[in-house]
């Protein structure tokens, strides 16, 4: 923290896959703002939907309440991904721990109190929250907080995995690990989890979701059929803060009950389900349609893969990974030294925020997740720009 000079990032405009920072220079959004922005910042449909419903109802609490807009949403994720119900909350991790402590109440509520573990994939990342901290994998993310958090399964052979009489729920991320500096995740690894099995499935496709890696959802790909489902970062085209844990009817229907019989969810957010943001939203529904967004991304993804392909044989390029339009380039630094390899990734991305784009490295890996609405010069260019980081 000691090093980092705000004045150097401290953006104070965006329009449409670029920034402004305060001393008026505009930058490429490479990073989406941390994989947030699908259509651009400032959307004209997005603003727009934001404002009417600003202006006819900013905010309703949820607890013991509800909204039409939020109820329409809901609606809509459902049609999209195959779930029932959607519950609300503001950011990814808290879509997480919601689905956590779905699973543990949903055994409880079932006869099989004893299933209290989570099972989770090597170097995962969940959110930043105790819980969340839990179902993640990455040391430098939780080693601090360990008297918060709980012991889980890291699941290197999930046969003996999905065996246990103890295990609540899988936890997964779908084909990339954005934390993990954008790890692959083989297909076949995921194959055990397709069908019926006796934990749930919990997909967090918070990074991944709203066309990241070509499909709307990336579990749709893989043939899994989740029980929860997270989902965040993109939900609102990255306008305002909101996320999801969409439900089975099956374990919707674990909660229901009298009064007196205190089955429901005991989980709430001040701001969950948020008129503005649920009407973002939908704008951002709507734009994947009208604009053809996935269609553009298809296009873009196409085009990125030759303007990658000569790094994976660049000296400093340890290797290069890329789905959809989620990429990590990792970076090698004289010698092979791990930290010395990610002080080169800083200056490199520090050299590529002088020449007009803004990113972020993952330790010594370079990301690229631009915007769903870049086009292919947007991403010519910093392949270009990162060509000359590298040599200076």
């Amino acid at each position: 923290m000691a090093e980092f000079e705000p004045r150097e990032r401290t953006f104070v405009a965006g329009a449409g896959t670029r920034l402004t920072d305060a001393r008026g220079r505009s930058v490429f959004d490479a990073i989406s703002s941390v994989w947030v922005t699908i259509h651009g910042h400032g959307h004209p449909a997005i603003v727009e939907a934001v404002a009417r419903q600003a202006a006819r109802l900013d905010h309703a609490t949820a607890l013991g309440a509800s909204n039409p807009v939020a109820e329409e949403l809901a609606a809509r994720l459902a049609a999209l991904t195959g779930l029932d119900y959607a519950f609300f909350a503001s950011d990814g991790a808290s879509a997480i721990e919601a689905a956590l402590k779905m699973a543990l109440q949903y055994w409880q509520r079932g006869g099989e109190p004893q299933r209290t573990k989570f099972a989770h994939l090597r170097a995962s990342y969940h959110g930043d929250t105790a819980a969340a901290m839990s179902v993640s994998d990455i040391a430098a993310f939780k080693e601090t907080y360990g008297a918060l958090t709980f012991a889980t399964l890291a699941a290197e052979d999930l046969g003996e995995v999905l065996a246990r009489d103890d295990v609540a729920a899988v936890v997964v991320e779908p084909r990339v690990q954005a934390a993990a500096g954008m790890r692959l995740v083989p297909e076949a690894w995921y194959a055990a989890l397709r069908g019926k099995c006796a934990p749930l499935l919990i997909v967090d496709e918070i990074a991944t979701g709203f066309g990241r890696t070509g499909a709307m959802f990336a579990f749709e790909s893989l043939g899994l059929a989740p029980d929860l489902l997270c989902l965040g970062k993109g939900i609102t085209g990255g306008a305002l803060a909101l996320s999801a844990t969409l439900a089975t009817a099956r374990i919707y229907d674990a909660f229901l009950g009298t009064a007196s019989e205190r089955r429901q969810f005991f989980h709430g957010h001040s701001y969950a389900a948020n008129p503005i943001a649920c009407a973002a939203a939908l704008a951002s529904l709507d734009l994947f349609e009208r604009e053809a967004t996935l269609a553009h991304a298809a296009t873009l993804d196409a085009a990125l893969g030759a303007m990658l392909a000569p790094f994976a044989a660049h000296a400093r390029v340890r290797e290069v990974r890329r789905a959809g339009l989620m990429c990590g380039i990792e970076l090698l630094a004289p010698g092979g030294d791990a930290a010395d390899a990610a002080a080169f990734a800083r200056d490199v991305a520090a050299a590529l925020y002088e020449r007009g784009h803004f990113t972020r490295p993952i330790g010594a890996t370079i990301q690229l997740v631009p915007p769903l609405s870049s086009d292919s010069r947007d991403l010519a260019d910093f392949a270009s720009a990162l060509e000359e980081a590298l040599a200076a």
